[in-house]
């Protein structure tokens, strides 16, 4: 038997034209914080309209963890770096991560290990939106990589720098051909030193 409440409209409040309604075309959301809300238009205006709190359209997904990249005690112009590799090269995304933490540079690491099904609700994870950087570990696997061609997508609609990080000798995909890049398969050591400088900018 159906639950009713299955049934029941999302009502929400516009914040554009005041007024409230049942939403239109409504989608189980969650925000950066690990909330659950829904997402969906407003009948009147046509405008977005963002409700918090779990609704049936949740079911019984489970909260994600929250996605802070920055503490909250950062400084305001604190740099945040999303590393964003393929699967085969987690090894080095993970321990360049734990390198710029430790030369005091913000990052979060994709390695490429998880697949994120969870509807943001801004559309992208939190962490791209956050962080002021991208490093892309470039290896043979990563233009067949959809996660990392995704992060770059993102960050040149955003118009925010992209920095290569290069692991074997291979020619980067077109699109970040004109970015940053250092080899780190070459002499890690100074590779290191000029992305910690570059991100410092």
């Amino acid at each position: 038997m159906t639950d009713t409440f299955e049934h029941e409209p999302i009502e929400g409040y516009c914040v554009s034209c005041k007024q409230k309604g049942e939403i239109v075309d409504p989608r189980a959301v969650w925000t950066s914080k690990g909330q659950a809300a829904t997402k969906g238009i407003c009948p009147h205006c046509g405008a977005n309209v963002f409700r918090m709190g779990r609704t049936y359209l949740h079911g019984d997904q489970k909260a994600p963890a929250p996605v802070q990249v920055l503490p909250n005690n950062a400084p305001k112009k604190a740099k945040a770096a999303y590393i964003a590799a393929a699967v085969t090269d987690e090894s080095f995304a993970n321990e360049l991560g734990n390198a710029l933490k430790n030369a005091g540079v913000y990052s979060w690491t994709d390695n490429g290990t998880t697949v994120d099904n969870t509807h943001w609700s801004n559309g992208v994870h939190p962490a791209l939106e956050q962080c002021t950087h991208l490093i892309v570990v470039l290896s043979s696997f990563t233009e067949n990589t959809q996660s990392v061609q995704s992060a770059w997508e993102y960050f040149l609609s955003q118009r925010k720098p992209i920095i290569v990080a290069q692991t074997e000798a291979v020619d980067p995909p077109d699109a970040l051909r004109s970015r940053p890049r250092y080899d780190f398969a070459t002499d890690y050591k100074s590779s290191f030193r000029s992305l910690v400088e570059m991100l410092s900018r």
